[in-house]
């Protein structure tokens, strides 16, 4: 039953990610677009040096995700490949998911074009989810980068018109393009998670569940004296339950990133030399910091907010539904 639900969730995840990207295929092109033209028409040295330690720091994300869904699936693989030995020659073969087919599935071929096809689509659905959640991830990244550039763009504009190196229309000038910026950035965040919110909302429930079952079968494995454990079953599900997390773990970093630097463009014009500007030009300012004091979010179904406390409370709700003595934990 645990394996049943395990596959039809890690199924469920991977269709509705590949029917969302692809609906949205059009959007998702404009915004990858959106990011290939920052990083051509940016000019100054400290933007770019900027943009690529956000870069880095997500590809190094993405090379994780797939680490531990790959090594998941490797080892997968290892151990269906053993069974497909030891099973080839005995009267009734098992195969990797076991369904109903409207064929023999004992007979052969129909038994090997059956078990590696099964296989296959289970590296499928694994590189489905590596790819998308990279994506998704990246492109929040990219708009933390941009927010980081303007605040300190803002600084700099601020600075040039204190020591009068530019004159206030030419500041009013370049603080309207630079809120004309703001207003890209989040609605290029806002439509990241337009795109995403209700496949993100499917992700935590089955993610949720899966992970109960999996902890739970491995909770009894471990207090059941009777049961005969098996070194390849405890370790795949080990492996299993951190490339469930890990991606978890990708979502509410980068969402976590997206609503520190959303709110720092705030601090940011607190922080800018603003009290050594003329008091029309001073209040000009406050137009990007009341609209920074609304966080930029991604959402599970637009109620749950993505962040570290939540991955750490979904942490703490998976060790207390599998908790033996049924004591609540704190």
């Amino acid at each position: 039953m645990v394996q049943h639900i395990a596959t039809a969730n890690y199924s469920l995840l991977a269709l509705s990610k590949l029917i969302a990207t692809k609906y949205y295929g059009e959007t998702l092109r404009k915004l990858i677009t959106l990011v290939t033209t920052d990083w051509t028409t940016s000019k100054q040295t400290w933007e770019r040096n900027t943009m690529l330690k956000i870069a880095k720091r997500g590809r190094n994300l993405s090379f994780r995700c797939y680490i531990s869904s790959m090594g998941t699936f490797l080892f997968y693989l290892f151990v269906n490949l053993l069974k497909f030995y030891r099973n080839f020659h005995q009267s009734e073969r098992k195969l990797v998911y076991q369904f109903n087919y409207p064929y023999n599935i004992q007979k052969s071929p129909n038994y090997e074009i059956t078990f590696f096809i099964q296989l296959c689509g289970a590296l499928y659905m694994g590189l489905v989810l590596c790819s998308v959640d990279s994506l998704i991830s990246i492109l929040l990244l990219h708009v933390c980068a941009q927010l980081i550039n303007l605040g300190k763009t803002l600084n700099e504009l601020v600075e040039k018109l204190a020591k009068q190196f530019i004159s206030c229309s030419r500041f009013r000038k370049d603080l309207a393009a630079i809120i004309e910026r703001h207003e890209n950035l989040i609605r290029s965040a806002k439509t990241i998670d337009d795109c995403y919110s209700t496949v993100l909302f499917i992700h935590m429930i089955a993610a949720t569940f899966q992970l109960c079952f999996e902890t739970y079968q491995i909770f009894m494995l471990m207090t059941d004296k009777n049961a005969n454990i098996s070194v390849f079953k405890m370790t795949f599900l080990v492996l299993y339950a951190t490339a469930v997390l890990t991606h978890l773990y990708f979502y509410c970093y980068s969402a976590e990133r997206l609503l520190t630097e959303s709110i720092n463009i705030a601090y940011s014009v607190y922080e800018c030399k603003w009290y050594n500007l003329p008091a029309k030009d001073a209040k000009d300012l406050m137009f990007m910091m009341h609209r920074s004091t609304i966080p930029l979010r991604l959402t599970a179904g637009k109620f749950a907010i993505f962040s570290l406390e939540m991955y750490g409370t979904h942490h703490l709700f998976e060790y207390g539904s599998n908790s033996s003595n049924g004591d609540d934990v704190h």
